[in-house]
């Protein structure tokens, strides 16, 4: 039986990669801009500056993790900003389009950095680590 485990990091790597960037750097920097995803934070009590640290938290953490670079530490320090998105949903309920958004998608992409985490990069990564170890752009294991 062939193993696949290193094509299967890869594909949830760049899921979670392409969803962080999307949420990151062309919803909340993009449609809502800086000052506006801010400012929602501080309507949720949170510190506005949240906004920010989460914005850009999300962009970097989606390109690491597209690139394959830092997967471990981009999956578990994305985890606090999902984990936070599921406490602010927890009281919509469990549907993700009912009005303000329910909790089961951010949970999900809990579950999946946290198995990102534990997985690593996978296949076709630019893990520094592996490029010296193997002279070149990192194949599957």
């Amino acid at each position: 039986m062939t193993n696949n485990s290193s094509y299967a990091a890869l594909l949830l790597r760049l899921a979670l990669g392409v969803t962080l960037f999307a949420h990151g750097a062309i919803l909340k920097l993009g449609t809502f801009g800086l000052a506006g995803t801010m400012g929602y934070f501080g309507s949720l009590g949170l510190p506005p500056i949240l906004g920010a640290l989460v914005a850009f938290g999300e962009t970097a953490a989606g390109i690491a993790l597209v690139a394959g670079v830092l997967v471990r530490t981009a999956s578990l320090l994305s985890l606090p900003i999902v984990l936070g998105a599921v406490v602010v949903h927890a009281g919509n309920g469990w549907v993700f389009n009912a009005p303000g958004g329910g909790w089961e998608y951010p949970a999900l992409l809990a579950v999946g950095l946290a198995a990102q985490a534990l997985l690593g990069a996978g296949a076709f990564a630019l893990e520094p680590r592996r490029l010296l170890r193997r002279g070149g752009v990192a194949q599957a294991a």
